[in-house]
């Protein structure tokens, strides 16, 4: 009878462990920015600085992209304007976002952002830059001047 090949003993000689393969996206090093994303029903404005918010980086709008003024706040807009600011962070060697949403909040202004903040933060993120955190930014009313309208509210 023939001995089984499987429990035979190999002449080869015992494998090594090896070191691990290092990863070419945990190697390299994130470097931050701040991503200002302000949204409103009229336009999408994207401002990064840097981590202490006082050095601009880039800076661009939706308006800036599209030739129709009923368009700027599209969220077509908003992601071509995200890749814009994407293509110019990364020639500075920037890959990590902070991300700052803002709607124009306050006193008189809507506290949701508009169409183009989801679609300008899925953006950045396709174009390949870290998303660290999102933040909502909007200003909150306490408490200030009479709200308009009188004292029936606005009759339709």
């Amino acid at each position: 009878m023939r001995p089984n090949p499987r429990y035979q003993k190999s002449s080869r000689p015992p494998r090594t462990p090896r070191a691990p393969r290092s990863d070419y996206r945990f190697d390299r090093k994130i470097r931050w920015a701040v991503a200002h994303i302000y949204s409103s029903y009229n336009n999408t404005i994207i401002h990064v600085t840097d981590i202490t918010g006082t050095e601009t980086i880039a800076r661009t709008s939706g308006g800036q992209v599209v030739k129709a003024d009923r368009l700027e706040s599209s969220p077509t807009a908003a992601m071509t304007a995200a890749k814009k600011i994407a293509d110019l962070i990364k020639d500075k060697g920037i890959n990590g976002l902070h991300v700052k949403v803002r709607a124009p909040g306050g006193h008189q202004g809507p506290s949701n952002p508009g169409p183009g903040a989801q679609a300008a933060i899925r953006a950045l993120s396709r174009m390949g830059l870290k998303i660290g955190r999102i933040e909502d930014v909007t200003p909150e009313a306490h408490d200030g001047c009479r709200v308009k309208g009188g004292r029936r509210g606005r009759r339709v």
